[in-house]
């Protein structure tokens, strides 16, 4: 029984520990900046690798996702009651509201936490960052600000999920023989709430700076070789998704809760 209570204590530190450690680290980011000359060119580097590497799988994604909503949506439709437009709104909402900024993040997670991880980690095993804090750069806001300037951005590639995703319903259904167009188109343009874009897009940037932060968080304090670089991803992409899992439940409930 004590050994269990001792386990627990040590764990819990330890989360305290991150947590607090993860705050210091988000301050020291915006501190002493580098020059722009310089940082410039290092946003435009991640713009290219976080974002304009990401559009590809997230288009492929978002497709797929949406035509698989709207099969499924059509094929639980069993009473003749329901309208057929219902596939089109439930396309809609769930694409819009979770599917786009929610999904997509997870697989973000993924692809960009691991390369944010493995390559800050990378560079604290081969001593980079240390020869970056012994010239008197501030290695945090060098590495770390250009990502989450690069994913501010990131709402701009949700908003391409969220069409992509709506057309691969649309084109399930159609060409499915599921629902009819006239019906789909109906049923996207049934009792739309503008505010639900909104509510999208301030997910999708909390998210962005998730994705920006957490991995880095992990690349940056990580210690150990080649091998623990690897173990640092893994460690990056769970927690970064379950930040993610537990802000989409608080923004959710402070925006659309009643």
């Amino acid at each position: 029984m004590l050994f269990l209570l001792g386990y627990t204590y040590f764990h819990h530190m330890n989360y305290l520990t991150s947590i607090g450690r993860y705050a210091i680290m988000i301050k020291e980011v915006f501190k002493k900046p580098t020059k722009w000359r310089i940082m410039k060119s290092l946003i435009l580097k991640e713009v290219d690798e976080l974002i304009f590497g990401s559009l590809g799988i997230l288009i492929f994604i978002a497709f797929f996702m949406g035509a698989v909503v709207a099969i499924q949506t059509a094929l639980n439709i069993t009473s003749e009651l329901i309208p057929k437009s219902l596939v089109g709104f439930a396309t809609r909402q769930s694409i819009i509201l979770e599917f786009a900024p929610t999904f997509c993040s997870i697989i973000m997670a993924g692809k960009v936490g691991s390369y944010i991880t493995s390559s800050i980690g990378s560079m604290r095993v081969t001593e980079q960052i240390d020869a970056l804090e012994v010239m008197g750069v501030n290695a945090l806001n060098y590495l770390v600000f250009p990502k989450i300037v690069a994913l501010c951005l990131y709402p701009f590639i949700i908003s391409i999920a969220m069409y992509v995703g709506i057309f691969g319903g649309w084109m399930a259904a159609v060409f499915g023989g599921f629902s009819t167009s006239a019906d789909f188109i109906e049923g996207v343009q049934l009792d739309f709430i503008p505010f639900h874009i909104t509510y999208a897009f301030l997910k999708t940037l909390v998210f962005a700076f998730v994705l920006a932060t957490v991995p880095s968080y992990h690349g940056f304090y990580m210690t150990g070789g080649a091998l623990e670089v690897g173990k640092a991803s893994t460690t990056s992409f769970v927690w970064t998704s379950v930040v993610i899992i537990i802000s989409n439940y608080i923004l959710t409930q402070l925006l659309l809760g009643q």
